[in-house]
């Protein structure tokens, strides 16, 4: 019996031991990842600035994630850096998309790997992308070889008020260190999506089995039924008795006069304060002023999405003084309008004077945020000002514009080498970092293509 104890024992301490020395090694390859670095000094290459102009053979240096020196071929080099020789590339900061809705979907006809939004209820300010967002994501490798390293996480436009957004960066050890800012903004859709009109298959056509709302007011009322709710809520929260006050009365006595907490309600409160936006999506011009109604009933602080079909109000848009996320940009133009309506549209916008940012929406379009920006510059918009609506107008409309959105110096290190013009499809991206860490220029898709052989040769031609 003894000697089966002690075999029983030594297995045992074996296995500790091995777990223990697993353990460790696991730490040791997640804080790899976010160790301080030594000096990267980028050279030779053009730099897009954004805020300060174009340098011509330029160096950019970052050490510990952040850049510490943006200047002409002559800038001093830390002793010791890693010089990258970028002679002949184009260098600019990472690109920022302003809505996506990476690490919620995996593959949209499974619903098992699908959490963009939940269809149990049309007004749900209190669920939290955050709590879904999945770093693991196949989908995030694609899309920042492509330059893109920042982004705005948004739940599906489904519900009217569908949850709180947040804004990644994609790369980190964790979702916890990817996730830059939580709840940063709400969307409030107001569009024929969420007017059911029977909606999800449940009867349809807007009939008597049709689910409320199916119409425009009663979409609008919904809401504002919502907002005053969340207005008495917290009337009511100020005016029952603090836990403390009940606690010193007795046990018996205050605490059954305090009001039952309410996430739904709690959560639209720091909107209704303005302490965040909403971003209301809505494509029509009548929507939109519907919408924005709304908004300036409650004080809401507000930045408008898509308006994709709104080219008859918009000087009326450009009176509001609120920021635009303008797309998708291919959408087809409608019947009444010109055909080249939805791709002048950023143009029309700037030259009224309003900021724009451009956004992909949807994860098989992640990758081509930078196509969108170029595709408006065919139809008007200055090529700088394309160029700032990815990069630093996204940061100072979410308010990150004091760390990402350009190459100046104390700003975290998020840059891109590319063979030439960021918004041309032509050009090449050879070398992303974020955080000043050189990140892998490999996805699934790569690997696909390496393990297939690549293109394979044109018929008839050599072998």
């Amino acid at each position: 019996m003894k000697p089966r104890l002690l075999v029983l024992s030594a297995v045992v301490l074996f296995a500790s031991l091995t777990l223990a020395q697993g353990s460790r090694q696991k730490t040791r390859m997640a804080t790899a990842q976010v160790e301080a670095t030594g000096p990267i000094a980028i050279r030779g290459g053009k730099l897009l600035t954004i805020t300060h102009g174009v340098i011509e053979n330029g160096v950019v240096v970052m050490e510990n994630g952040k850049i510490t020196a943006v200047g002409p071929g002559n800038t001093s080099i830390p002793r010791g850096a890693t010089v990258v020789e970028a002679a002949g590339m184009t260098v600019y900061p990472g690109l920022i998309d302003s809505e996506t809705n990476l690490g919620l979907v995996e593959v949209e006809a499974d619903q098992m790997s699908n959490d963009l939004v939940e269809p149990s209820d049309e007004i749900m300010p209190h669920m939290h992308v955050a709590d879904a967002f999945h770093s693991e994501t196949q989908r995030i490798p694609v899309v920042r070889v492509n330059g893109i390293t920042n982004a705005i996480v948004a739940p599906g436009t489904d519900d009217s008020l569908p949850g709180q957004d947040i804004f990644i960066q994609l790369d980190g050890k964790d979702r916890d260190e990817m996730i830059l800012v939580r709840d940063i903004a709400m969307p409030l859709n107001f569009s024929g999506e969420q007017r059911r009109r029977g909606g999800r298959g449940e009867g349809g056509g807007g009939g008597l089995g049709g689910r409320f709302p199916s119409t425009r007011m009663g979409l609008a009322s919904q809401l504002r039924q919502a907002f005053l709710d969340a207005q008495d809520y917290e009337a009511k929260q100020s005016a029952s008795p603090k836990k403390s006050d009940s606690a010193s009365k007795g046990s018996g006595s205050g605490g059954e006069n305090r009001q039952k907490r309410d996430l739904k309600l709690e959560a639209l409160l720091p909107y209704l304060h303005g302490q965040r936006p909403v971003v209301i999506g809505a494509k029509d011009g009548y929507d939109l002023e519907n919408a924005m109604r709304l908004a300036r009933e409650f004080n809401l602080k507000v930045i408008l999405n898509h308006v994709t079909h709104s080219q008859q109000i918009l000087d009326e848009i450009a009176s509001w003084k609120v920021p635009v996320i303008v797309g998708p940009i291919y959408d087809f133009p409608r019947p009444d309008e010109r055909y080249d309506a939805v791709y002048s549209l950023p143009a029309e916008l700037y030259k009224r004077g309003v900021k724009i940012a451009f956004a992909s929406y949807k994860v098989e379009h992640n990758r081509n945020l930078p196509y969108a920006a170029g595709y408006a510059v065919a139809f008007g918009l200055p090529y700088e000002e394309a160029l700032k609506a990815v990069t630093i107008n996204p940061a100072e409309i979410w308010g990150v514009a004091d760390k990402l959105g350009s190459l100046d110096v104390g700003k975290t290190a998020n840059v891109v080498i590319a063979t030439g013009d960021p918004l041309d499809v032509k050009s090449d991206v050879k070398q992303v970092f974020i955080e000043g860490r050189r990140i892998p220029m490999e996805n699934r898709q790569t690997r696909l293509r390496d393990q297939y052989g690549g293109v394979p040769p044109a018929p008839g031609g050599a072998h």
